[in-house]
């Protein structure tokens, strides 16, 4: 594709104009099939992104209430702090890792993650890892807005104590949640919606501003708590001594678990990627976003918590429930008013734009990006999600069985562009149904990929089933990301090799998007 081509209008009609909203970024060229493509979807005309606005990205998608606890939790495995601080690191740099892997096709072709999927899955059979993605994103969505929405409650409460019979659901209720709970929800609802629907550059500037808020909270909480233990904390905060192989096991365990709570912005960080300038600055934003980013994060992490044990006599990994217990209006209302936005950004970021463009891919011209964002916000709604969070078995089945899956599908992604097609991808097959197009292969479905799914996918489902209802290699599943992604990139290489139907690398490069030299 020419620079001349890239700056061809989008084709009249499309949806998201006729609808008389401003259309997509992406250039529509007039042989693109209709029944792959909408201007959301189309390469991009301009990728303005630079490093900043990646790493603002992942301040937002790191510095968030989830990602705190979850550091927080890796202290109930029985490791000490020191330890818990090397499997947070460990563990973002793997994911730093595998996002430069899966950021490149995207960023190199300016199309979001399920249609650079079609190069492996095929033009039709991209829909399999959009749609197992996007309900996967549903349900966080509905998770992560239901979780702002308790932080919103403690803020409301602070301010109104009169509101207390409303926050009980067994005095004032419906469906397993109370009026003030639907309060929150339906406002963090409504506003995440309104940031959505202004689009992406809207979504940019929230999440330059977020990230950086979440930050100067947390350090001065951090420095708060530390200054009321008296600067004495211990690091040691658990009564467990592991040493030996107990010890390495737990550790890569914790490891495994940082690696899965970034498996699904792993996945999609195409969708982000294809606005960067340059692949420089994908790699630059991920190195201070990740790793360097994550190191002030897991000081401030461990330290506050750290700090809990002194001044509060328990650990606490909640940093809500840490500010609440502050006590001072001022300072409930500037965390949690603070909180709920990290929230809101990572909802926005992860659970938000990816189902967008999931449900998109699956009918174009009849689902634009803000449709397939609003169909996730709905969705999100219907299931309840305060009536099964707080179930272990309900989690398990829904995100637990559905993210088994996430291994798979990165890993034939990988496979595809870095082994078979030797990293070019030729971007107009990408939007064409015509039988001798790069990725039709049969009827739009790509065999190979097919298969290796299914043979992957059922594996990685048995290593997190059998052991949840045998007990047996308990902690089998706790690696279920990486057992389903070697596998995937295993079978797909494999099968591919031995494959009639499998295309090698194409022959042109990549029509990628004009060179704009990073800033």
């Amino acid at each position: 594709m020419t620079d001349t081509d890239r700056q061809t209008p989008a084709a009249p009609g499309d949806l998201v104009e006729a609808a008389g909203f401003p259309p997509g970024q992406g250039v529509v060229r007039r042989e693109y099939d209709p029944r792959l493509t909408n201007a959301d979807l189309a390469p991009l005309k301009k990728q303005p992104w630079g490093s900043y606005n990646i790493f603002a990205f992942w301040m937002s998608d790191v510095h968030s209430v989830g990602g705190y606890v979850t550091a927080g939790s890796l202290f109930a495995l029985g490791l000490t702090s020191w330890q818990v601080f090397i499997c947070l690191i460990v563990g973002i740099v793997i994911v730093q890792f595998f996002c430069n892997l899966v950021a490149k096709p995207s960023q190199q072709a300016g199309v979001p993650y399920p249609v650079t999927s079609r190069a492996s899955f095929g033009v039709l059979g991209a829909n399999i890892p959009a749609i197992i993605r996007g309900l996967i994103a549903v349900a966080w969505y509905g998770v992560q807005t239901f979780l702002a929405a308790e932080s919103l409650n403690i803020v409301f409460l602070k301010l109104w104590p009169g509101l207390a019979p409303y926050a009980d659901v067994h005095q004032h209720g419906l469906l397993g949640l109370s009026y003030l709970g639907y309060l929150s929800y339906a406002i963090l609802w409504v506003v995440q919606a309104a940031l959505f629907w202004r689009g992406m550059d809207t979504i940019r500037k929230f999440i330059d501003w977020a990230g950086p808020a979440v930050y100067v909270v947390m350090v001065v909480l951090c420095v708060y708590m530390l200054t009321k233990a008296h600067w004495h904390v211990n690091l040691n905060l658990s009564n467990v001594h592991l040493s030996g192989w107990s010890l390495i096991w737990t550790m890569c365990g914790a490891t495994a678990a940082v690696v899965a709570y970034f498996s699904g912005p792993m996945l999609n960080f195409g969708d982000f990627s294809r606005y960067a300038k340059s692949y420089s600055a994908v790699k630059k934003g991920n190195l201070l976003g990740l790793p360097l980013n994550f190191v002030m994060f897991s000081v401030l992490t461990v330290l506050t918590a750290a700090a809990t044990v002194p001044v509060y006599g328990q650990l606490i990994t909640d940093p809500i429930e840490t500010v609440q217990k502050i006590g001072t209006t001022f300072a409930i209302i500037l965390g949690g008013v603070t909180f709920v936005a990290a929230t809101v950004g990572i909802n926005i970021v992860a659970n938000f734009i990816s189902p967008a463009f999931d449900f998109s891919h699956v009918s174009p011209q009849k689902i634009s990006w803000r449709m397939g964002g609003m169909i996730a916000a709905v969705g999100s709604l219907l299931i309840t999600p305060w009536n099964w969070y707080d179930n272990a078995n309900a989690i398990f089945w829904t995100l637990g069985l559905l993210g088994a899956l996430i291994g798979p599908l990165f890993g034939i992604l990988i496979a595809d562009f870095y082994l078979i097609r030797g990293q070019k991808i030729i971007v107009d097959d990408l939007f064409t149904l015509d039988k001798d197009g790069a990725y039709y292969y049969r009827k739009g479905y790509n065999p190979v990929a097919i298969k290796a799914v299914i043979l992957s996918g059922v594996i990685s489902l048995a290593s997190v089933i059998v052991p949840k209802l045998g007990d047996v290699v308990t902690w089998l599943p706790q690696y279920g990301w990486f057992v389903g992604c070697g596998l995937g990139f295993l079978s797909y290489y494999l099968i591919a090799r031995t494959s009639s139907s499998a295309t090698s690398a194409p022959a042109e490069p990549a029509a990628a998007a004009p060179a704009v030299a990073e800033s």
